[in-house]
């Protein structure tokens, strides 16, 4: 008690409190001010969201054998198109690294993309995987079942997804509104086929020297043109003797039917002797194909018919009303081709030029038995989902 009497001590005391009181802890708020703290985990803001994978099949879940087997037959960077089309949205903050898997078990081989797809982006990925003969030989609309699979590098799964949908038979051609897809019509031209070629062995009969030879270029246009007549005269009275008759049967099932149709291939058509125009059309076009000369398929509202290029690089045709096959002789059915075709103006004629379809990829449909993963022996010089008419 005595020693607070002294003024040294209480000036000490003093300066101790302020000290304590204000100095001291501004003093702390000026060293952690000037500390340098160690920087925070970097913890992303999408923590716990996952990329997104939206999966469409076909036509609305429908899947046309045409157009499969067209897209089969492209390199995936080329596609235009695909048999199913997948929607990836990487919403992380991270590169995705991926490999899809897509294939529909029991009618399909698997087909395998690599991809990488930057924090933010949307990528679509194209998928033609590529169809047994089972999907070739089917005649009827069927269900299936498409499976999605998705890894990553270490094969740890990202994603699975089944999809169920409808195959269409082999016969059903998707039109497409205003005819956007007729181009695939060249599908069902398959030359190839047996009893195409039987027509042409029972056609060389009633050709002079029994010679089927298409064009021949060391002759004159002028004489091409009257063998192309020679030529189509021989291969509509084969058929006639064949016992080839109009029956329409044109009913399909599933969806879109008012632009979709049932046509039957070349080789249905003379195993069973009957075809109606548009069956007609393609059988004449596969004979013609068959011998190196050009056909063209003729659309007009209802109705088709065949035509051939009357000689090598020329621009007239010689057009063919084969729904008359067996009931007129050949000259009653040129003449009918011709005064149909009058009866349209230019704009409603849609011409499917064979040849060009197959530059742009569409080749004949697998023949039953025959294995479409046999690729064919020739690239296509272009890829096109809406080959030009």
């Amino acid at each position: 008690m005595r020693s607070l009497r002294r003024p040294s001590l209480w000036i000490a005391l003093v300066v101790f409190v302020l000290f304590a009181a204000v100095i001291a802890p501004n003093m702390g708020e000026r060293l952690l001010a000037n500390t340098s703290a160690p920087p925070p985990l970097r913890v992303p803001v999408t923590r716990g969201i996952e990329p997104t994978y939206v999966v469409e099949a076909g036509i609305d879940g429908e899947i046309f054998p045409a157009l499969a087997n067209f897209a089969s037959l492209q390199r995936p960077k080329e596609r235009d198109f695909g048999t199913f089309t997948i929607t990836i949205t990487n919403s992380t903050e991270a590169l995705l690294n991926a490999r899809v898997s897509v294939q529909v078990p029991g009618w399909s081989d698997a087909e395998l993309q690599n991809v990488s797809i930057g924090s933010g982006e949307v990528r679509q990925l194209l998928f033609a995987p590529v169809f047994l003969p089972r999907l070739y030989e089917n005649h009827e609309i069927a269900a299936a079942t498409a499976e999605i699979k998705v890894t990553d590098s270490t094969n740890r799964t990202l994603h699975t997804e089944t999809l169920p949908i409808h195959l269409r038979s082999v016969d059903d051609m998707y039109w497409g509104e205003d005819f956007r897809f007729a181009p695939f019509i060249a599908s069902w031209v398959t030359p190839h086929d047996p009893r195409v070629e039987l027509v042409l062995m029972k056609a060389k009969e009633f050709m002079p020297g029994r010679r089927l030879p298409g064009y021949e270029e060391w002759r004159s246009p002028d004489q091409q043109r009257q063998t192309t007549m020679q030529e189509a005269r021989a291969l509509y009275r084969a058929l006639q003797e064949t016992g080839v008759s109009y029956v329409k049967s044109s009913l399909t099932f599933g969806r879109n039917t008012s632009v979709s149709e049932r046509i039957r291939m070349p080789g249905s058509s003379l195993e069973h002797l009957s075809a109606n125009c548009i069956d007609g059309v393609v059988m004449y076009a596969s004979l013609f194909e068959n011998l190196g000369m050009d056909p063209v398929v003729v659309l007009v509202p209802g109705h088709a018919y065949v035509g051939v290029r009357d000689a090598r690089d020329s621009n007239f045709y010689l057009y063919i009303e084969t729904a008359i096959t067996g009931r007129a002789p050949f000259e009653s059915a040129v003449k009918a081709a011709i005064n149909g075709l009058a009866r349209y103006q230019e704009k409603d004629i849609t011409r499917i030029l064979v040849s060009k379809a197959r530059l742009s990829g569409i080749y004949p449909m697998p023949l039953p038995g025959q294995d479409s993963r046999h690729f064919p022996a020739t690239e296509p010089s272009a890829s096109a989902s809406q080959p030009g008419n």
